[in-house]
């Protein structure tokens, strides 16, 4: 497989500032395409790593100590609903700690209407303070400007507001990182009102990376995200072709637009990289 050279995003780009430090996220199956993206990626940039389902304590790790190995942050999800017990939690922490990747994770609540152990949320997990006693520095939690398909927005705001709290508590660092979406005003007034109740932690939007237009809307439906036609039209895509592959220019174009229009602070991206790291990585070195 021939290396990506590195193309840094040219400062007169919309998203010029929007792609400087930005983040992506990877699973198992995308190990083996972290060689030749080595070179494309900043040294130490963070790397998010998620787990499959099935996947085993030993496969996380591992996955983790991929990232490590090549020069970059890895941050472990946790998803705290798949957590059968305490000890499972302490496993996984040590697991990571023994190897060098527990100073930064993200905690979500995870896809499981029950819980399998004890964490019902990741507020439960910030809170335990197992975190900062295995060495994590800093923790993740998620954001969604454009809502979430079970919980109203209310609550989504209130468990923004208490796990900054717990965080704070706990004194870990905290970033947050979105959901991806396809509604820029959304995003950024989101973004907005973040700022203005006075959490100041770094926010990364989610993105997705090039991909058609059938595959963007098989990952909203898994990942209960609207895709309305009219919202992908906005983002540069149709529904009526939907084997056509589009980046998110449009997109990122309207977020860096709209950002500007107050203090947003520390604002980037988090690329998903539904059509392949390969694609999203040489998308973004020629944005």
């Amino acid at each position: 497989m021939h290396a990506i050279a590195p193309s840094p995003a040219p400062e007169t780009s919309p998203a010029a500032t929007l792609l400087r430090g930005y983040s992506i996220e990877i699973t198992s199956k995308d190990v083996a395409g972290l060689a030749s993206a080595t070179n494309a990626l900043a040294p130490g940039m963070r790397i998010s790593v998620t787990s499959l389902p099935g996947e085993g304590l030993g496969q996380r790790i591992a996955t983790a100590r991929a990232v490590l190995d090549h020069g970059f942050r890895p941050v472990p999800h946790i998803a705290a609903r798949r957590l059968p017990s305490v000890q499972a939690l302490e496993t996984l922490l040590a697991a990571l700690a023994e190897i060098g990747a527990a100073q930064d994770v993200f905690v979500i609540a995870g896809d499981l209407n029950e819980p399998e152990g004890p964490f019902a949320d990741a507020l439960a997990v910030i809170g335990s303070g197992l975190l900062a006693r295995h060495g994590v520095e800093r923790v993740g939690i998620g954001g969604y400007p454009e809502g979430h398909p079970r919980i109203d927005n209310d609550r989504l705001w209130q468990a923004l507001h208490d796990k900054a709290a717990a965080a704070a508590d706990q004194g870990l660092d905290l970033s947050i990182v979105t959901q991806f979406g396809f509604e820029a005003e959304l995003a950024t007034l989101w973004v907005r009102r973040v700022r203005e109740a006075g959490i100041a932690a770094p926010i990364r939007i989610g993105v997705p990376g090039p991909a058609s237009a059938a595959a963007l809307l098989r990952f909203a439906a898994r990942c209960g995200v609207r895709a309305s036609g009219s919202a992908l039209r906005k983002y540069g895509m149709s529904v009526t072709r939907l084997m056509q592959s589009a980046g998110p220019d449009a997109y990122l174009r309207d977020v860096a637009t709209g950002l500007e229009r107050f203090p947003s602070g520390d604002v980037g991206l988090h690329f998903y990289p539904f059509g392949g790291l390969a694609h999203t990585i040489r998308w973004i070195a020629g944005a």
